[in-house]
């Protein structure tokens, strides 16, 4: 009777996890069970095996309403202003023990100094901000986040190649795809690497035959530094400084495209926040970079300062890293940047500015409520044509203009200033 009892249960034990499972995957509609199957056939065709793919794919990760797909479209570069996303970043407490952690590892940073040219304050600056000094890799499986991502409308292209490049990591160094945890965008590691720049640039530091820049800060620090070597690094040029700018200065030649050499940038009347001349090779080329308009501070800008923005296409955290990695090798006590009220703007006014220039028909721009360097350029087409300076910042004037726009007369309608009153 026992013995009933128990194939009975077994039974039941067995219908019921088989149910259970079938609702799991009920939940993947039609399309996307489709769209799995695609993906997983083009993965094989591309040279990702079989056994990896049925290893990996054991649950089709479909999410309705995944929070990856909410954070890709609010990233936090974008929605501060340059002054509140530095002072979030550069902290004071993040400075202190950026200063500690260069003292202690000091020994290995000369050696991949040595070997990559790019110097350990740098190094430092990349692995605070991006993961707190090891403190947090991100809480998502990498191969899952990378494929919802695939999924998505808004960058399928990108994240699919990044998803390939996951899998041939698996492939590659047999790794428990369980184990490759990251962020939502499917960065890994120390320094947050995309799977694309592990396979060209992760390096075996320590020499014990595998690369891990999960649990090796050997193998990290020297995969970052041989990455951005890679990328043009210069090891005895700065990535940049803060300047001031003369009154008559034509904000239409900032940007990081528009590059002149200091000896020009000198004429023009750009000078230290001293109000001395720029002291480097007077041939060497830089840029001017106002990211928070005519009214927020001016960066003189160079090579080194790109080679961040390859690593992170965002203004505010290449800034970051440079400020963070000049506090690392300086006594200076720290300073949190002083906040201009006038310069705050909202994500809808960005949403609202690439409407109207996609009506125009001026620019192919992602209404996505991000002030990038491509909305930035066509802020300043439409500034042109307002009359305002051109510095690529969505102010109350401009705003204003745009509500006012007349398709017959154009922005002829004039905008008075802005009356701020006290407490605002």
């Amino acid at each position: 009777m026992k013995y009933r009892r128990h194939i009975v249960l077994s039974l039941f034990l067995l219908i019921f996890s088989t149910s259970a499972c079938a609702n799991v995957t009920s939940f993947a509609p039609p399309e996307y069970i489709k769209w799995l199957d695609d993906l997983k056939k083009e993965m094989a065709e591309k040279g990702i095996s079989q056994n990896t793919l049925d290893k990996v794919y054991t649950q089709d990760f479909y999410h309705p309403d995944s929070e990856v797909v909410k954070k890709d479209r609010k990233q936090i570069e974008f929605a501060l202003t340059s002054t509140q996303y530095i002072n979030r970043v550069v902290s004071k407490q993040r400075v202190s023990k950026a200063r500690e952690n260069y003292d202690k590892l000091k020994p290995l940073l000369k050696q991949i100094e040595d070997k990559y040219g790019v110097p350990g304050n740098y190094i430092i600056a990349f692995w605070g901000v991006e993961t707190n000094f090891g403190s947090n890799f991100g809480g998502y499986n990498t191969i899952e986040a990378l494929t919802v991502l695939s999924y998505d409308r808004r960058r399928p292209k990108f994240f699919r190649n990044e998803l390939y490049n996951a899998l041939k990591i698996v492939d590659t160094w047999n790794i428990d795809y369980t184990r490759m945890q990251g962020s939502w965008a499917g960065a890994m590691g120390h320094f947050q690497f995309m799977p694309s720049t592990f396979n060209a640039y992760a390096v075996d530091f320590d020499n014990n035959g595998n690369i891990d820049i999960w649990h090796s800060f050997e193998d990290a620090a020297a995969s970052a530094a041989n990455y951005l070597s890679s990328i043009g690094w210069q090891r005895n040029e700065p990535w940049g400084m803060e300047v001031s700018l003369p009154w008559n200065f034509d904000f239409s030649q900032t940007g990081r495209k528009k590059s002149k050499t200091i000896a020009q940038w000198d004429k023009i009347g750009v000078r230290t926040l001293k109000n001395q001349k720029i002291k480097l090779p007077q041939n060497l080329k830089a840029s001017i970079i106002t990211p928070e308009g005519k009214k927020g501070k001016a960066y003189m800008t160079f090579n080194n300062y790109n080679c961040i923005m390859h690593w992170n296409r965002s203004e505010n955290y290449a800034l970051a890293i440079g400020i963070l990695a000049d506090y690392i090798i300086s006594d200076k006590p720290y300073t949190p940047q002083k906040e201009n009220p006038a310069v705050r703007l909202r994500t809808d006014d960005i949403f609202q500015i690439q409407f109207f220039i996609n009506k125009l028909g001026l620019s192919k721009l992602s209404e996505d409520g991000q002030l990038g360097s491509q909305t930035r350029e066509a802020i300043k087409k439409i500034q042109k044509k307002a009359g305002l300076p051109q510095d690529g910042y969505p102010d109350y004037r401009l705003l204003q203009k745009i509500k006012n726009y007349n398709p017959e007369i154009g922005f002829a309608v004039p905008v008075p200033e802005r009356k701020l009153h006290k407490g605002n």
